[in-house]
This record gives structure tokens, C-alpha cells and sequence, in this order.
């Protein structure tokens, strides 16, 4: 071709063009990742981000050299017991929370001790799940919670903020009004940071003794509460309709609580807060109606509390089906359109997708109908929503051929399935005894789920069944018939240690036979004032109430006049709900394994863009059956996963004790590792000085795991 002047400024306006093009690209491309929050070099907020996407940006390790990871440093708390804790690394500096909420911080390259702050003596025993961290010039500070408080300190020093509140704290019972003041209210989860406020979650009883669960915001400077969203509408409110007329009078009703936490759009100014059921969990005939708001994701506007839109998930739910997890803020493509959406994992196996200022679902939700109760007084919901995609994560039927075939008393689980409910995820309970699958704790649980910027959701799932009936409230007439202590551990502690105080281990609650062996008078009134763990705290009782609950405890003999003790009759309080629960018990065989037939847990990775499943794998094992030849049959988990930009997602969880890593893409192992201890928590992940580091806490006695006292960091050589 001759060259000339006009074929010149031909390629030259064609270069100009696609030059052009490509930057657009490229820009289209960076503005779309940027709308998608994830952690840089540091980790700095609760899972990762606002977004609660557990999503880092990091690519050192990646697929090709995950294999070579070793651990770099590891720190003791000397505070053996649960740990649940994400911990945050802010300035070189992991900040975390030891078994007895006591938080510190640790230099992020080393592990080495920097300081640490012992809770007040009376607040040293709930389960933390990390601590929020807020700073404004040289203002850092560190919020976290103990017992029935939320503390500010200096991030540098742990020093308590004396102008926070009084002398560095603030109530957590602030707003909840009278009747909630002498109820148990704590929080596991970090508070939601926004500006200059903190939102917090709240843990509150989940029988009749339940305080409000009221979504409250204080001020990070001063600690002054800013403003209150009414869970429980009162009346004139929206929602209000949902309810009895007189709900708000009702002491026998509280709950509908955020106690997972929440996520937080920055540029948009909106908190999406997901709650739990209304108290009591598993009678509804004093509640009748469908329940506003519990049950709900609920978007607020951040600066006002103000209810922008909101979907219920359960229509007056009677089978504790909290949403156990913050919702993931991710962008997808749908039908061609780039949406920011707002994603919700659920107990019962279902993710429900929503866009994120409207709350239109992007997939269509059915309402199908659902079992009834044969429970009189009981009123269930005749519908519940499903969405129609995607898929559920978590298998929803329990049938006769679903009893697992390596149960070593197989033909005695199917008579006890015979003689049980089991019509789908929404049965009632009933005397008889209901078979609820997904069980209690899902489907999802509080580790919460992954994003990434692709759109992709990483959830991990149990598939546990359990076994409960609901069974007529002891009567008086019972009661009296029983000492004085043994009237307060069955009014106050049968539900979860039973009649015969044998336990239920596998399902977190420990037996009490025997316990004067393992601990003194001292630390038995400590727990049962304080709680421990998931327990909560029992602190209503009198002097002469305690000692006989502790003597029946340790099953000595009690003196006949303490049974006259006139303070009886507040300990009656679950008294007046007519049913009450056989206990938290799970469905298992002989040998203590899932009824239900494998896999007992999976990871699944779900296209938010089209709905559709990229893969799902076995996760989780049992050793000891393994050695039997038993193939990989997967094992329940609580930590979540966390995903990186170079194509890893890590996660540990089970009570195996292992740490492993996938390729994200497709699901193939590609390291694990052996833990300390078991770790029911979900990984962080940071850079300090050009080196990449995962954090990982381990400790927890779920499942009857040993508690530990590690926080563990992993980087290549």
C-alpha cells in the first residue's frame, strides 16, 4: 500500500480510537471493581470491609506457591476457652480477643505482645467475635464489647477513653427501655462503624426472660446514643399490625434482635442489619401474626435509623431461624446491567439476593405453602418465601432413605424418624418429636459467607438434622413436688442440660454430672452470673436462690427451710409460656455421627450473576472414619471462608483442626495444615513490609473440640 498524508491520519484517528476504546475499557473495568469493597495491606474492619465480603486484594500467595505457606509466628493468650474472634490489623498492629474478652494487640510481623486490657471483673465472660476499630487523625481507637458493656480504647495503648461514656464505656442496655435492664444483653459480634457512630448487635436471652432487641447507635466520641430502631414496632409504627396489640407490654416477648451483625454501605449511607426470631423461639401463640421485624433484613439510613425498605425471611418463625450472618455487599451483572446488591445467606440453606437501594429481588421469591401446627394455641404461618434461584446450598427434604447407611443402628433411627414429623424445612415442632433439617445451626452460620468482585458467593454449609419436641411447661402442681433448687434448674437450666443434667456436648451444651470434679462452688456462681461461652447469664437470682441451684448442681443435699425462700416467684417467669422445648438436641446415631446421610458439610461456590453453581465440594472430615475406609464424608463448620484476588480461598472451621486452602475457581485442595487446636473463626489477611500474612484464631469448644488459646499467622518463607 503507497503511503500518503490521508492513509497517515487514517491509522492515526484508528490508533486514536481504539486507544480511547481501551481506556474506557479499562476505566469501566476499575470503576466497577472499585464499587466492590475488600481489604488492602491491612484489615481493618470486622470480615474484611463494610461489605462483609472477606475478600482481600493481596495476590503474593497464590495457587502456584500456597503449598510452601509455614507458620511464621504464633501467640499465646493464656486464656484458654472459646475463641471466635477475625482480628483486625491496623498500623502494623493484630488486635484480637482472648476466650474472656479481653482484648490486645500483638506486632503484626512478630506476635510479640504490645498491650493487652483485662476486662472488668464482673464482664470477663462472653464470646467475642473480634472488636471495631475507628480513628480520625490521631484519634485511633479500639471499641469492643464484654458482658453487658461497649469499651473504647487507644488502638496504641489499649488505655480506656475517659471521655467515652464513663470512664470508657456505655451500656448496652441504654435504649431498650425498663423492662430490658435487669435481662441478659451483651454482643459477640463487633459493633458497625459509620462516620462518627457505631451500630451495635445485640445477644439477648431466647426464652421468655428475653430483653428487647433493639438495633441502637452510639456516638464513637462520646458514647451518647444517637438513635434507636424499633425491632418490635410500637405502636403506630410500621409493623406494629404484625403483632398483638399489647406487644410492647408483653414481658414474656423480646428478641427479634441483630445479633450477627451487619454491613454498611459508606457512599450510600445505608446499614443492612439482618435479625433473629422473636423469644421465645419455639412458641409463637402469645405472638400470633407475622412478626415484624424480626426475621428480616432490614435497611436503615445510617445517619437517622430510619427504615428504608426491609424483606422477611421467616413469617413468625417458630424454629429459631435467625439470619446467622451480616449480608455480603457485592455488584453483579444482571441482565446486562451492572447492579450493587445486597446478598443474605440463610440457616435454612437459601440465599435471597436484593438490589441495594430498592430491596427488589433480582431472582423472583415464591411464597409456598408450609406444614401447620398441631400444637394448640400455635398459629403457623401458612407460607414461607423461597427464592426461585439459586438453588438451596443446604438439602431441605429428610426422608425415610436419607438416615445415613453407616449408622451402626440404622433400623432404630428409621423407627425414631417414623414416629417424627419431617414434611420439609418448615415443620413445626410437635409432641411427638419434629425432625428440623437444615438443623439449628443451617445451613449458613455466623462465620458468614465470601464475595468477590466477580460476583461469585463462597458459603460453607452443615447438613445436620435435629430432633426436638415441644412438650407441655411443668406445672405447679409439679414443681412443688421438687426441692427448691431443683424448681430453679428446671425452670432455668433443663432446656439445655435436661432433666437429668446429662447435657447434650454435640450440640454445645455440656454435661453437668460430675461437675463439682471439674470446678469449685466459686466458678460455678461465676458462670451462671456472668454465662460462658453461648451460655447466657442467669444474674436474677438471690443469695439464698443461688446457693440452692449451685447445691442441686453438684447434687448435695439441701436444707428443707431454704425451700420456703418468699423470691420464688420471679424465678417463675418461663413458667408462663405453656411449652417448652425437649432440648437442643441434634439427631444423631449410636456412635454420636449425623443421622442423615453424607455429606455432613459442604463449600459451595454460587454465580450471583446468573444463580447458578460454579462447583461444591465435601468439607470437613472425620479421621477416625477415614482410617476405616469410610470416604470424606464432611464435617459441620462456623468459621467462614476468605477469598483473595490471586484465586485462593482459605478457611478452617471444623473441629478437625485443620487449615486448608482451595483454588476458588474450581474447588481443588491444594494445602492444609494442622492447627494448634481447632479453629472456629474466620481468617484475616494483611501485608507488612511487602510480605503477605494470614491470621488465624484458634481456640473453641464447640462440638467438644479442646479449647486453645492460638492466634496463629501463616507466610511464605
Amino acid at each position: 500500500m503507497e503511503f500518503s498524508s490521508t492513509n497517515f491520519l487514517k491509522f492515526f484517528y484508528i490508533a486514536v480510537f481504539l486507544s480511547s476504546f481501551l481506556v474506557a475499557c479499562n476505566s469501566k473495568e476499575n470503576v466497577e471493581t472499585a464499587s466492590f469493597e475488600g481489604a488492602g495491606n491491612e484489615w481493618a474492619h470486622y470480615q474484611g470491609g463494610p461489605g462483609r465480603n472477606q475478600y482481600s486484594r493481596l495476590k503474593q500467595i497464590n495457587p502456584s506457591n500456597v503449598d510452601q505457606l509455614e507458620l511464621v509466628w504464633q501467640f499465646h493468650t493464656q486464656d484458654t476457652g472459646q475463641v471466635q474472634t477475625n482480628p483486625l490489623m491496623v498500623n502494623g498492629m493484630v488486635y484480637g480477643m482472648t476466650a474472656t474478652t479481653q482484648p490486645f494487640a500483638v506486632d503484626a510481623e512478630t506476635g510479640e505482645l504490645i498491650w493487652r486490657k483485662e476486662s472488668d471483673g464482673m464482664d470477663s465472660y462472653s464470646t467475642s467475635r473480634g472488636i471495631s476499630y475507628w480513628e480520625d487523625g490521631d484519634d485511633k481507637r479500639i471499641l469492643y464489647t464484654s458482658g453487658s458493656w461497649l469499651y473504647a480504647v487507644e488502638a496504641a495503648t489499649g488505655k480506656p477513653i475517659e471521655s467515652f461514656g464513663k470512664h470508657g464505656r456505655v451500656s448496652l442496655k441504654t435504649g431498650l427501655g425498663a423492662v430490658s435492664q435487669d435481662r441478659m444483653v451483651i454482643s459477640n459480634t463487633p459493633g458497625t462503624v459509620y462516620k462518627e457512630i457505631i451500630v451495635m448487635p445485640l445477644r439477648v436471652s431466647e426464652g421468655a426472660d428475653a430483653a428487647l432487641g433493639l438495633i441502637q447507635a452510639f456516638n464513637i466520641r462520646t458514647g451518647e446514643l444517637e438513635w434507636v430502631f424499633n425491632t418490635i414496632p410500637t405502636s403506630g409504627e410500621f409493623g406494629h399490625e404484625t403483632w398483638p396489640s399489647d406487644v410492647r407490654k408483653n414481658k414474656l416477648i423480646g428478641g427479634a434482635n441483630n445479633w450477627a451483625g451487619m454491613s454498611v454501605d459508606i457512599e450510600r449511607g445505608i446499614i443492612y442489619a439482618p435479625t433473629g426470631s422473636a423469644a421465645f423461639d419455639f412458641y409463637g401463640g402469645n405472638r400470633k401474626g407475622e412478626n415484624l421485624f424480626a426475621n428480616s433484613l432490614i435497611a436503615l439510613n445510617a445517619e437517622t435509623g430510619e427504615r428504608l425498605w426491609h424483606f422477611q425471611f421467616v413469617h413468625h418463625d417458630i424454629l429459631d431461624r435467625d439470619l446467622p450472618a451480616p449480608p455480603n455487599l457485592l455488584t453483579v451483572t444482571h441482565h446486562g446491567k451492572r447492579i450493587d446488591a445486597v446478598a443474605q445467606t440463610t440457616k435454612q440453606g437459601l440465599v435471597f439476593v436484593f438490589d441495594r437501594e430498592t430491596g427488589e429481588p433480582l431472582f423472583p421469591i415464591e411464597e409456598r405453602p408450609v406444614p401447620t401446627s398441631d400444637i394448640p394455641g400455635e398459629v403457623a404461618w401458612p407460607t414461607q418465601p423461597f427464592p426461585t434461584k439459586p438453588a438451596p446450598y443446604a438439602r431441605q427434604e429428610f426422608t425415610e432413605n436419607d438416615i445415613s447407611p453407616i449408622a451402626s443402628n440404622r433400623e432404630e433411627l428409621i423407627e425414631t424418624f417414623r414416629n417424627s414429623r419431617s414434611e420439609g424445612p418448615f415443620t413445626p415442632l410437635s409432641e411427638r418429636g419434629t425432625i428440623i433439617y437444615p438443623g439449628l445451626d443451617g445451613g449458613a452460620e455466623w462465620g458468614g459467607a465470601a464475595a468477590d468482585p466477580e460476583g461469585i458467593l463462597y458459603v460453607n454449609s452443615n447438613e445436620m438434622a435435629w430432633r426436638i419436641s415441644l412438650n407441655p411447661t411443668i406445672t405447679k402442681e409439679e414443681l412443688a413436688e421438687q426441692s427448691f433448687g431443683q424448681r430453679l434448674y428446671t425452670l432455668n437450666c433443663a432446656m439445655c442440660h435436661g432433666n437429668d443434667r446429662t447435657g447434650s456436648p454435640s450440640s454445645g451444651f455440656p454435661s453437668l454430672v460430675n461437675i463439682e470434679s471439674r470446678r469449685d462452688k466459686k466458678q460455678i456462681r461465676n458462670i451462671i452470673e456472668h454465662g460462658q461461652g453461648m451460655m447466657p447469664a442467669f444474674n436474677k437470682f438471690s443469695e439464698q436462690e443461688m446457693k440452692a441451684l449451685i447445691d442441686y448442681v453438684n447434687q448435695e443435699e439441701i436444707a428443707e427451710e431454704i425451700s420456703k425462700e418468699p423470691g420464688m416467684e420471679k424465678s417463675k417467669e418461663n413458667n408462663q409460656i405453656p411449652y417448652q422445648i425437649s432440648g437442643y438436641n441434634k439427631f444423631l446415631d449410636a456412635d454420636g455421627y449425623p443421622a442423615v446421610r453424607p455429606p455432613w458439610g459442604t463449600l459451595n461456590a454460587i454465580d450471583l450473576n446468573t444463580g447458578e453453581y460454579l462447583w461444591q465440594v465435601t468439607y470437613g472430615e472425620h479421621k477416625e472414619l477415614q482410617k476405616k475406609g469410610i470416604p470424606q464424608t464432611g464435617a459441620e463448620s462456623y468459621g467462614g471462608p476468605v477469598v483473595t484476588a490471586s484465586g485462593l480461598l482459605f478457611i478452617a472451621g471444623t473441629k478437625d483442626e485443620k487449615f486448608r486452602a482451595y483454588n476458588k475457581k474450581t474447588g481443588e485442595l491444594l494445602w492444609e495444615t494442622e492447627l494448634p487446636s481447632a479453629a472456629f473463626s474466620t481468617p484475616s489477611i494483611y501485608e507488612v513490609n511487602g510480605k503477605q500474612y494470614i491470621v488465624l484464631a484458634c481456640g473453641g469448644t464447640k462440638l467438644g473440640a479442646p479449647g486453645g488459646d492460638s492466634y496463629v499467622a501463616f507466610a511464605l518463607p
